[in-house]
C-alpha cells in the first residue's frame, strides 16, 4: 500500500509540475550520460597493458641521459643489460631484453610463396613468455629460443598467409625486416594482441638473432633493446629502484646515465618525465575528465535541488497537512528521497539509451572501441553512481519539505532564512564557476591546438607521403656495397618517382622526421672528451630531403649528387652549430664515431619534434641505400598522383599493398590526445553549461514565485515591466559575478599548468577569460530574463489575491 501511495503521487506531482519533471529528467539524463561516457573511457584508460597474469611484478627498465644539466629519460638500455640483471641481481626472478616494433622505421615484409604481407616485428629474448602473457593457439612458444630462425606469428597473420593457424606451423617464410632478410621457420601461432595493448606486433623473433647482427649490442656504450624485469615476490620496487640507479657505473666507468625502475603498465598514463622521474602524462588527462564527469553530476543535483525547493511553495499545504495527521519527519524525508530515487533511476534508464546510441560517435572521437557491456562490475559502479547521485540530489530538498511546521505552512507562509537563500544561490556559484572554466580551458585548449597546427615548423609538411619500398637480393654480393645492388635500386625508383608531372620533389630517409629519429653521442668537435658525451638528434636522409621538405639552409649547402665524397660530409641545425660554439662552421672538421666529417652546411632550425620539446641538436648525416621513400607532391594533384606513384611502387613491389602516409598526419598524430582533449572538452562544456542553465531557470522561477506578491505591490506602486525585470536579473548578475570572480584565478592556474607541457606555446590573452565572462553573463541574462519577463507580466490582482 505504501509503495503504491508512493507511486501515486509521483504520478499527481507529474501531472502537476509537468515542466519541472521534464528538467529535472533532461538534467540528470544529460549528468549521468556524460559520466557513463566518462566512466567506459576511463575504465578502459586505466586498463591498458593490465591484462599480464605478472602485471604486479612487471617492471619496464629505462635510462636517464645527462646532457649539458639537462636530464632525458628514454626506454633504449644496452643489449647486455638484461642478462647481467638476472644474473647479478638476486631481486629479479627473470629478465627479458625487447626490441619492440616501433622501433623500426617500418614493418618488415613476411613472404611465403606468391603471397607477402607487411608485419609488425618484435625481438624478445629466451625469458620473454615468463613475464609477459601471449596465448598460444598453435605450436610450442619455448620453440622460438631453440633456433635463432624460428619465429612465431599472430593468429590475423597466419589467416592472411595461410587461411588457418594450423597449416601456418612448420611453414618456412621470408622475412626482410630493416637489415635483416632470412628464411625463417614457423614454430607456433599467437593470439592477436588484446585491444588494450600498448606494443602491437604480429611477429615474434628470437633476440639472438638480432643481437648477434649488431656488434655494437657486445658493449656497454649501446642503447637500443628495452629491457623488462620481473621482480621476486616480496621485493621493495622503490629500493630495488634505488640498488640498480647506479648499476651502468659498474659496467662502464665513463657513462653519467642512470637507470631507472617503472611499473610495466603505469608507462601508458605515466609517460612524460622531468629530472629523471615520471611525473605525469594521459593520467592528468584521466583525472582531468573524472573531475570533469562529478562536476557535470554535481551541477544535475542542483538543479534538482533547486528545482525541488522552488515548487515547495506549491506543495506546502500538502506537507502540513500530512504533519497534521500524524506523518513524521521520517516519513516525509523517505518520501521525498523515493520520488529523487525514482526519477535518478528514470533518468539512468533514459541515459543508458542515449549512451547506447551516442557510442560509435563518442568512439570515433576519442579513438576507443569501447562497448557498452553489462559486466557485474558495470552494472554495480552505475546502480552505486546512481544511488549516490539520487541520495545527493534529494537530500537537500527532502530534509528542506520535511521541516516546515504545519501550523505555519498551513496557512500558506514559507519563509526562508538568509541560510536557505545563500545555500541556493552559493550552490548557482558553483555551477557557473564550473562551466566558465571549462569554457576558459576549452578556448586554451583550441588556441593551442590551432598554434601547433598552424604554427611554421621550418619546413613544409603538407602533400608529402611517405612509404617503404621491398629491393630484393638475387645472390649479388656486392649488393650491400657503396654503388651497389640495393643504392642503385633505391635511385633508380626515386629517379622514376621525380620523371611524374604531379610530382615536385622525392627523396629517401631513415627514421622520421616527427620524433622518432635516432639519437647519437660519441660527437668531437674541440680537443678533449667532454663533448663527445654530449647528445645529437641523428636524421639519416638521402639526396633532395631537404629540398623536399624545403628547409631553409642559413649557411653552406645540402648534399649534391654531382659531387664525389659526400658520405663524408655533414649538415648540421643551428642548434647543433649553437652548442658547440663554432664560429664560421662551413669547412671545419669534426668526429662523428672516429670518422671525420667536414661541414658543408647549417640548417636553419626546423621541429624535427613535437612542441612539446625544446630545438635539440641534430646532425644530418647522409645514407642514399635507405628504402623508405618521401615525394613531395605538386598542390592539388594528389588525386592524380597517388595512382601513378602506387604503378610504380607495384612495379617494384608486386603483390605489396601500397601503405602510404600523409606526413601532415604523422604529425598531427603527435597531439591526438590533446585534439581529442579539444573535442571532448566542447562538448562536456556545452553540456555543463545548459545543464546549468537549467539550475538557474530552477532558481528563477523559485525567487520570481516567491516575489510575486512583491512585483504586485510594485506595479501597482508604479513599477514599469523594465524595472521589475532589471530588479529581478540584478540579483543573478550579482551572483554570476561572483562565479566569474572565483572561474577566472582558478581557471588561470588550471590552464598555465597544462601549458607547461609545451616548450613552444601560447600567450594567454586577457580575452580568453573575458569573453566566458561575457558569455555567462549573457546566458545568466537570456535565461533569468524570460522568467522575469513571465513574472512582470502577471497581473497584480492575480498575484495579490492568493494572500
Amino acid at each position: 500500500m505504501m509503495t503504491k501511495h508512493a507511486f501515486l503521487l509521483l504520478y499527481r506531482n507529474f501531472k502537476r509540475f509537468k515542466s519541472t519533471f521534464f528538467i529535472n529528467l533532461i538534467g540528470l539524463s544529460a549528468g549521468l550520460s556524460c559520466s557513463l561516457l566518462i566512466y567506459l573511457w576511463v575504465n578502459d584508460e586505466l586498463h591498458v597493458d593490465k591484462f599480464n597474469e605478472h602485471d604486479e611484478h612487471l617492471y619496464q627498465v629505462l635510462q636517464n641521459f645527462y646532457n649539458e644539466g639537462d636530464i632525458g629519460t628514454g626506454s633504449g638500455t644496452q643489449g647486455l643489460l638484461a642478462r647481467a640483471l638476472a644474473d647479478e641481481m638476486p631481486e629479479v626472478e627473470y629478465a627479458a631484453s625487447v626490441v619492440p616494433a616501433d622501433w623500426f622505421s617500418a614493418k618488415g615484409i613476411v613472404s611465403f610463396e606468391n603471397n607477402s604481407v607487411k608485419a609488425g616485428s618484435q625481438f624478445v629474448s629466451k625469458d620473454y613468455f615468463k613475464m609477459f602473457t601471449v596465448p598460444f593457439k598453435e605450436g610450442d612458444q619455448n620453440l622460438l629460443f631453440a633456433d635463432k630462425y624460428g619465429i612465431a606469428i599472430s593468429e590475423q597473420l597466419a589467416m592472411q598467409l595461410f587461411q588457418s593457424p594450423a597449416n601456418a606451423v612448420g611453414k618456412i617464410v621470408s622475412w626482410n625486416g630493416d637489415q635483416f632478410k632470412e628464411p625463417c621457420h614457423i614454430i607456433g601461432v599467437f593470439e592477436n594482441r588484446p585491444a588494450n595493448a600498448t606494443d602491437p606486433f604480429d611477429i615474434l623473433l628470437n633476440y639472438e638473432l638480432f643481437f648477434s647482427s649488431r656488434e655494437g649490442l657486445q658493449h656497454w656504450s649501446n642503447s637500443d633493446p628495452s629491457t623488462f624485469v620481473l621482480l621476486k615476490k616480496g621485493t621493495d620496487p622503490k629500493a630495488f629502484n634505488e640498488k640498480i640507479a647506479g648499476f651502468l657505473k659498474t659496467k662502464n666507468k665513463e657513462t653519467k646515465n642512470t637507470l631507472l625502475l617503472q611499473h610495466y603498465s603505469d608507462r601508458y598514463l605515466h609517460g612524460r618525465y622531468e629530472n629523471g622521474v615520471p611525473v605525469g602524462g594521459r593520467i592528468e588527462y584521466v583525472r582531468l575528465f573524472t573531475a570533469i564527469a562529478v562536476f557535470i553530476l554535481v551541477i544535475a543535483c542542483i538543479n534538482f535541488m533547486n528545482l525541488s525547493t522552488a515548487k515547495a511553495s506549491r506543495r506546502i499545504k500538502e506537507i502540513g497537512i500530512k504533519k497534521a495527521v500524524g506523518a513524521s519527519r521520517y516519513t516525509l524525508v523517505t518520501q521525498y528521497l523515493s520520488e529523487s530515487m525514482f526519477m535518478t533511476f528514470l533518468s539512468l534508464a533514459v541515459s543508458v539509451l542515449v549512451v547506447d546510441i551516442g557510442l560509435p560517435q563518442f568512439n570515433a572521437i576519442t579513438g576507443k572501441h569501447l562497448t557498452l557491456q553489462l559486466t557485474p562490475s558495470l552494472i554495480l559502479t552505475v546502480l552505486g553512481i546512481t544511488f549516490i547521485t539520487g541520495l545527493i540530489a534529494g537530500s537537500y530538498p527532502a530534509l528542506y519539505l520535511s521541516g516546515f511546521k504545519p501550523a505555519v505552512v498551513l496557512k500558506g507562509k514559507l519563509n526562508s532564512s538568509v541560510g536557505e537563500r545563500w545555500a541556493r544561490q552559493g550552490l548557482v556559484v558553483f555551477q557557473f564557476t564550473a562551466s566558465v572554466i571549462l569554457i576558459v580551458a576549452v578556448l586554451v585548449v583550441y588556441k593551442q591546438i590551432d598554434y601547433v597546427q598552424s604554427t611554421n615548423l621550418g619546413y613544409d609538411r603538407d602533400n608529402v607521403i611517405h612509404f617503404e619500398i621491398e629491393v630484393k637480393n638475387n645472390g649479388d654480393s656486392t649488393f650491400f656495397e657503396i654503388g651497389g645492388g640495393l643504392d642503385q635500386a633505391v635511385a633508380s625508383f626515386l629517379n622514376r618517382v621525380r620523371s611524374l608531372p604531379t610530382v615536385v620533389n622525392a627523396a629517401n630517409f631513415d627514421h622520421d622526421v616527427v620524433g622518432h629519429h635516432g639519437g647519437l653521442g660519441g660527437v668531437d668537435w674541440k680537443p678533449g672528451d667532454e663533448d663527445s658525451k654530449k647528445g645529437f638528434s641523428n636524421l639519416e636522409v638521402g639526396f633532395d630531403f631537404i629540398e623536399t621538405l624545403g628547409i631553409q639552409m642559413k649557411e653552406g649547402r645540402s648534399y649534391s649528387k654531382e659531387l664525389s665524397g659526400e658520405k663524408k660530409k655533414i649538415v648540421l641545425n643551428e642548434a647543433a652549430i649553437d652548442m658547440m660554439e663554432l664560429k664560421d662552421p662551413i669547412g671545419k672538421t669534426i668526429r662523428v664515431w672516429g670518422e671525420e666529417k667536414q661541414i658543408i652546411g647549417v640548417t636553419r632550425n626546423f621541429h624535427f619534434e613535437s612542441l612539446f620539446e625544446e630545438m635539440k641538436p641534430c646532425l644530418i648525416q647522409l645514407e642514399p641505400r635507405v628504402p623508405r621513400i618521401m615525394v613531395k607532391i605538386k598542390k592539388g594533384a594528389e588525386a592524380e598522383a597517388l595512382p601513378q606513384i602506387q604503378k610504380l611502387y607495384q612495379d617494384q613491389n608486386p603483390g605489396l599493398a601500397f601503405d602510404y602516409k600523409f606526413l601532415n598526419d604523422d604529425y598531427q598524430a603527435l597531439y591526438a590526445s590533446e585534439q581529442r582533449v579539444s573535442v571532448l572538452s566542447r562538448y562536456f562544456a556545452l553540456l555543463a553549461v545548459l545543464i546549468s542553465c537549467l539550475g538557474l531557470f530552477g532558481l528563477a522561477a523559485f525567487t520570481a514565485e516567491r516575489r510575486l506578491k512583491e512585483i504586485g505591490i510594485r506595479k501597482i506602486l508604479g513599477s514599469s515591466e523594465m524595472g521589475i525585470i532589471y530588479l529581478l536579473s540584478g540579483d543573478f548578475t550579482k551572483i554570476v559575478l561572483a562565479a566569474v570572480a572565483v572561474a577566472v584565478p582558478v581557471s588561470y592556474f588550471m590552464v598555465t599548468l597544462w601549458l607547461q607541457s609545451f616548450a613552444y606555446k601560447i600567450d594567454l590573452n586577457v580575452w580568453y577569460f573575458l569573453i566566458p565572462a561575457l558569455a555567462a553573463l549573457v546566458i545568466t541574462w537570456l535565461t533569468v530574463g524570460s522568467q522575469a519577463i513571465r513574472a512582470s507580466r502577471v497581473s497584480p490582482t492575480q498575484s495579490l489575491k492568493e494572500e
